[in-house]
């Protein structure tokens, strides 16, 4: 599993960050990639990466304002004449079907494959026996939202040196024991295939926040997160314009990292004013206070690591 930042800005485009767009792939979890927000030229980016839109199984959308939407209705469209027929749902606040209906309506693009459009509010909004997804309001000027994502608790190894120890012979009994069921042996000898698995491993857990304030919401949703991404607008000594314009600092995503217990932050959303140099300085100030801090760029890939 691993997190790829497609856009990194916020507001407009620009030379060297994209609008918001971040990619989690869990490729070898589920074959799938599912995306959070698709601002303005998502599908472009894409282009300079491995990912397939056919593979994108879910979109995510925090909030519907522009830099975060703008390139949806292309993708979507590109999806379905790049081939993709697999079905695909989008999750974002109340208005979103709308939006997708509408341009899609007006330009006449025909997909090929089913969407679902599922406007959300607080709570789960997706559970299967992987992963669990719950969303919380957050604080900004239009309804935001963050997002949970929860990978459900792996099957412990099979202790093979035991069972070789214990003098039981590799095959197919293997597989059953793995199960955790009990087996009667070909002498004679009944083994229960739970003496012989590890313990369970824990799910690794991501919180994807949108545009937001300082609020509890943040908190609860990066609650011993294993990656934590937040916005970082403004830099530390602007907290007061921050809150004026429903953002956060770069020294606030710390401070609710920190609180949290999460073990990564990823600073995105970084305003345009900020030139490479300008950015570097977001990531030292947020080091300050939570020093496993790293700073996204465009194309840039993160391992989500126990």
């Amino acid at each position: 599993m691993d997190l790829l930042f497609l856009g990194t800005g916020a507001g407009v485009p620009a030379k060297h960050r994209n609008v918001t767009a971040v990619a989690l792939q869990m490729l070898q979890e589920r074959g799938a990639t599912w995306l959070f927000d698709c601002g303005e030229a998502t599908q472009h980016q894409i282009l300079h990466t491995s990912i397939r839109p056919r593979r994108i199984e879910k979109i995510f959308i925090t909030h519907l304002h522009g830099d975060h939407i703008y390139g949806l209705p292309g993708l979507l469209g590109s999806r379905s004449f790049q081939g993709g027929e697999t079905p695909l749902t989008v999750y974002g606040p109340k208005g979103l079907k709308e939006f997708i209906e509408v341009t899609l309506s007006v330009s006449q693009t025909h997909l090929q494959y089913r969407l679902d459009i599922v406007e959300i509010e607080e709570g789960v909004i997706f559970s299967d026996h992987q992963f669990q997804v719950e969303c919380l309001r957050l604080e900004h000027g239009i309804p935001s939202y963050g997002f949970r994502i929860v990978e459900r608790d792996l099957p412990g190894e099979l202790l093979v040196e035991k069972l070789k120890n214990d003098q039981i012979p590799p095959g197919p009994l293997y597989q059953r024991l793995k199960n955790g069921e009990a087996v009667t042996l070909p002498d004679g000898r009944v083994v229960n295939g739970n003496d012989y698995v590890g313990e369970p491993k824990k799910g690794k857990i991501v919180a994807i926040l949108g545009d937001t304030r300082v609020c509890v919401n943040s908190l609860t949703l990066a609650k011993d997160a294993d990656v934590f991404v937040h916005e970082s607008t403004f830099s530390g000594e602007e907290e007061e314009m921050a809150y004026s314009y429903f953002h956060s600092t770069a020294t606030q995503a710390a401070r609710i990292a920190k609180d949290a217990g999460a073990k990564k932050l990823i600073l995105t959303h970084i305003s345009s004013r900020y030139q490479k140099n300008e950015a570097d300085l977001l990531a030292e100030q947020a080091r300050s206070i939570f020093p496993c801090t790293e700073l996204a760029d465009d194309f840039k890939q993160f391992f989500v690591d126990r």
